[in-house]
């Protein structure tokens, strides 16, 4: 499982190293092959491949005259690419997703047990303010026994 949260820098060439913690678990259990997309264009998920091709069997599934899903795969699309880690655990984040998610410099990687989120750090403290985590919410997730 990919979880818990790491500080990690994008450099210069646009390359995230993979936090370590993370880097293990996709090495060991996915390999080096990553999906990296969008869908919001406000952060970066990284998929492992295989993970990502089970999704793809469930949109194949999906009628294809589906406007929400066109527009999903219009999306991810548009901001996807298939990439894999070098021996230093770097990928690549593609120009058009760095400049639409705002990730440069300093960036928070979010495990999200079978993917990762990287986000600005900035940008994701202010999306902690503004979605708070209320009461409500809480007895919802109850509800469903988590």
């Amino acid at each position: 499982m990919l979880r818990g949260s790491s500080p990690a820098k994008i450099d210069e060439k646009g390359r995230l190293k993979v936090p370590t913690s993370f880097r293990r678990v996709l090495e060991e259990r996915y390999g080096p092959a990553l999906f990296v997309t969008s869908i919001l264009g406000d952060s970066a998920r990284l998929y492992p491949l295989q993970v990502w091709e089970e999704i793809e069997t469930k949109l194949l599934a999906q009628p294809s005259t589906s406007p929400e899903l066109t527009a999903y795969l219009e999306r991810v699309a548009y901001f996807g690419q298939q990439v894999e880690m070098d021996n230093q655990g770097r990928i690549v984040i593609s120009p058009v997703l760095r400049e639409s998610a705002g990730i440069q410099g300093e960036v928070v990687v979010n495990g999200h047990l079978d993917h990762l989120v990287v986000w600005n750090h900035e940008r994701f403290l202010s999306r902690l303010e503004k979605f708070p985590l209320t009461e409500d919410k809480l007895r919802d997730l109850a509800g469903r026994g988590i």
